[in-house]
């Protein structure tokens, strides 16, 4: 008899929690189709992610084309991160992460029953959560994601039968970044809970989830949902007025300073203010390049654009050298494929697909922070500051 978690909300409504690394899951959602004979068995998955169990998603040079124009580097590296992580202890415990979720998909299929998606897109949910963490918060996400030191084992049987244990941890999360932990939890268990409403009382229901939404998923269940009270939670964060602005600052910010030299009345050595505003912003996109491990024609590539793009904020400088990175350094088949499958967040640096990406995204940076402290540096030079 399996040691996962069941919750029977009501007679044609039955949760299964599992761990999405742990091999007792992946035999749990098996036996649980087999003895309680659902009509629907309602999976913790987004059509993206069921997609990409499926049919063993597949990352080619195109795809990886339109995250660099789309300006999804950095999205798609946290995505990897995080996955790395996760992929990182389902190996340990002999499973890949979803292996019980597409488990639950086979089984259901076996036997004829319907399957439903009723998880959140992960780009949304993403989206959602990076948008709700403060910069302090992002940036101890990041370096606790890039620490690999060796953590302490982690019996994942142990904590689907504690669910102390698993409270406690979904509360360290909560603490880590109430914003990102409202998003990742309270409104993840809103919306699933919603979806499986949805689906209505007559027919029999099996839903698999991650043990760590058991009790918030049966909890708004008993109460009682209606199915369209997920509708707004499906919605895409709207830019910051700040994140809005910021294209167009630099701009204005430059117009300032040439009012400011022209208000003086003094004589200005033009060649050295466009020579100065060149190679600052060139410096800072080359050097940030360089810390990406870019190729040296991407290097260059990314100090000749900054200069340009930090005047026109439909442009950026990452995406040329991410461009230019992906033809010199093309990633094969291989790479690609082995990109999304890496256990190591370290390693990405040295997979040609990643480098494509941490080029773009480090690139991006890097010309912003030249583009912010050109003018700075000019009026110093000029004697203006």
């Amino acid at each position: 008899m399996s040691d996962a978690p069941v919750v029977d909300v009501r007679e044609n409504l039955r949760l299964l929690g599992t761990a999405h690394i742990a091999t007792s899951s992946v035999e749990a959602v098996r036996q649980q189709i087999a003895e309680y004979q659902p009509d629907i068995v309602a999976v913790e998955l987004c059509k993206s992610r069921y997609e990409a169990l499926i049919s063993d998603r597949r990352l080619d040079k195109e795809g990886l084309l339109k995250v660099i124009k789309e300006g999804k580097a950095p999205m798609v590296l946290m995505q990897s991160m995080l996955s790395a992580e996760q992929r990182k202890l389902g190996i340990n415990e002999g499973q890949q992460p979803g292996a019980e979720l597409l488990a639950a998909v086979e089984a259901a299929k076996e036997v004829g029953c319907e399957v439903a998606l009723v998880d959140r897109d992960i780009q949304t949910t993403l989206r959602r959560a990076w948008k709700r963490m403060k910069f302090r918060e992002k940036w101890r996400l990041l370096t606790s994601l890039l620490d690999e030191e060796e953590e302490e084992d982690l019996d994942v049987n142990e904590l689907l039968q504690d669910s102390d244990l698993l409270s406690s941890m979904m509360e360290e999360l909560k603490g880590f970044s109430p914003g990102a932990g409202e998003v990742l939890i309270d409104e993840r268990d809103t919306y699933i809970a919603s979806k499986i409403s949805g689906l209505g009382e007559e027919r029999r229901v099996l839903a698999v989830l991650g043990a760590g939404h058991l009790t918030g998923v049966s909890s708004k269940l008993s109460g009682g949902m209606s199915s369209i009270e997920h509708d707004h939670l499906d919605e895409l964060p709207s830019p910051s007025l700040v994140r809005r602005t910021l294209p167009w600052a630099f701009p204005l910010l430059m117009i300032g300073v040439l009012a400011a030299v022209f208000s003086t009345g003094r004589d200005i050595d033009w060649v050295t203010f466009f020579t100065v505003w060149t190679a600052s912003n060139a410096v800072f996109a080359a050097l940030a390049c360089l810390l990406a491990r870019g190729h040296p024609l991407a290097v260059l590539t990314a100090a000749l654009a900054s200069p340009i793009t930090s005047l026109n904020p439909a442009l950026a400088a990452g995406w040329f050298a991410g461009y230019v990175q992906l033809r010199l350094a093309e990633p094969t088949a291989e790479d690609l494929q082995s990109f999304l499958k890496l256990e190591e967040i370290s390693t990405m640096w040295s997979n040609p697909a990643g480098k494509v990406l941490f080029v773009t995204a480090l690139t991006n940076v890097g010309s912003m922070v030249g583009a912010w402290a050109t003018p700075f540096i000019l009026l110093n030079v000029l004697g203006l500051s």
